[in-house]
Parts: C-alpha cells; sequence; structure tokens
C-alpha cells in the first residue's frame, strides 16, 4: 500500500466584514474528496495529544475553527508539522499517513472533515505496522 499523496496547507476562501467573517470549504473544489463525515476535538486537556494513528482508505482536511494546535504528520520518510491557528487555513492530510495533534491552547477546536464514514478497521494505531505497510 502506497501513500495517495502529500500534505498540503491549503488557504480557504473568507469574505471579510465589519460585522465578522466568514470562510468555508465545499467537498470538490476545496479538497480533493468528497465529505462523507465531519467531527471535532475539544476541550483537550494541557499536556494530551490526539490522533496517533494512520488512515488505510480516509482523506481528512484539518482546521483549527478557534485557538490553535499543531499538526505533526509523518509519510514514513518526511517529517511535516503545520501550526493551525486561523480558520480560513486547512490542511489536507491524505491516507497513510501518520498523524498527532498537540499543544492545544485553551479553548482550541480542531474540525476534521472526511472523506469516508467512521470504520474501526480503517485505522492503522501502531506506527511500525504503518511502516511496514507502506
Amino acid at each position: 500500500m502506497r501513500p495517495s499523496g502529500k500534505p498540503a496547507l491549503i488557504d480557504l476562501p473568507k469574505f471579510l466584514d465589519l460585522r465578522g467573517n466568514l470562510s468555508f470549504v465545499e467537498e470538490e473544489t476545496h479538497i480533493p474528496f468528497k465529505i462523507k463525515r465531519v467531527y471535532w476535538i475539544y476541550d483537550v486537556p494541557g499536556g494530551e495529544h490526539r490522533g496517533g494513528h494512520a488512515f488505510k482508505q480516509t482523506d481528512e482536511l484539518i482546521i483549527a475553527l478557534s485557538g490553535s494546535f499543531d499538526l505533526n504528520l509523518h509519510d514514513g520518510t518526511t517529517e511535516y508539522k503545520y501550526s493551525l491557528n486561523r480558520s480560513y487555513y486547512g490542511v489536507v492530510v491524505p491516507r497513510m499517513i501518520w498523524r498527532m495533534i498537540d499543544n492545544f491552547s485553551t479553548n482550541s477546536l480542531a474540525m476534521i472533515i472526511a472523506s469516508t464514514d467512521f470504520s474501526e478497521s480503517d485505522y492503522i494505531r501502531n506506527f511500525e505496522e504503518f511502516r511496514k505497510m507502506l
């Protein structure tokens, strides 16, 4: 099994307005997949991390809707680090990329848009197993 691509930071549309700004994302326009699931991570205690896995089939877009956090990715050879703190930036994380999210600020909110429905069998939760699958 080979990675389907490299992570990419994308600049989402933004409309600036004195009443408040607006950004959005559209499937197959801003991201290279159809949206099947949206979930969010919040109330992460100080010093904790999320992730620690890769997906066999799922592509994702990860956005910091509020606050900030670090997204640490690994494709088996290269490490990537993104510090997300603006709601108009997102990182497209293709399948077969190891992901770890940490350094959450107080009241941070991570939104993840996924290309598949939830399936426990899609997860790879051991880094060495992940590297062998590549």
